[in-house]
């Protein structure tokens, strides 16, 4: 789907390449709320060297890799999955994707290999605008808008996010796939 689309709930922000925000380089969004007082979401492609078990009190059997959701309140810890059918309590925020929902159970069942990795990202922080300042960057032709499944989210490893989605939008798109990071080295 082209820039020309919407935000809304479930939507993906591609970072255009000369973006020029360091938080968002090369950065693709999925977007759990996007309303008049506000926008947040989690940046999908940046890991960081910490694992789950190391951020918790409980011990974590699973090596489950921790996303940067963005450079807002880095001290919380957030989770999306797509097991309503295990993990009670979480808002859907599109079609077989899931934000938050009873992280106790979520410890339990990781820990039984109910839950597996394949199923759930985690993230420390978030990506947060406030009312309208969304809009403006928008407006600045700041961001590509998109869409995708939860299968792609789960599937594609996070260094080549933006690069597939943007392939996979065809087009204009997958020449901007190509685009190096600083031109000036070419």
């Amino acid at each position: 789907m082209p820039s020309a689309a919407k935000v809304s709930k479930g939507s993906l922000l591609i970072a255009k390449p000369f973006l020029g925000d360091p938080n968002f380089e090369r950065g693709v969004i999925l977007m759990c709320e996007h309303n008049e007082q506000g926008s947040f979401g989690f940046v999908l492609n940046q890991t960081t060297d910490l694992f789950l078990g190391d951020v918790l009190d409980e011990t974590i059997y699973q090596d489950i890799t921790l996303h940067l959701g963005g450079p807002v309140e880095k001290n919380t810890l957030h989770f999306i999955h797509r097991r309503p059918d295990l993990v009670t309590g979480g808002t859907e925020i599109m079609k077989d994707l899931y934000w938050g929902g009873d992280f106790n159970v979520v410890k339990t069942l990781l820990n039984l290999n109910t839950l597996k990795q394949e199923d759930v990202m985690f993230f420390i922080g978030y990506s947060g605008w406030s009312g309208g300042q969304l809009d403006d960057e928008i407006k600045q032709d700041s961001w590509i808008i998109s869409n995708t499944t939860s299968d792609f989210l789960f599937s594609t490893p996070p260094g080549n996010f933006w690069r597939e989605i943007l392939r996979n939008m065809g087009g204009e798109y997958r020449s901007i796939a190509h685009y190096p990071i600083d031109p000036r080295l070419n």
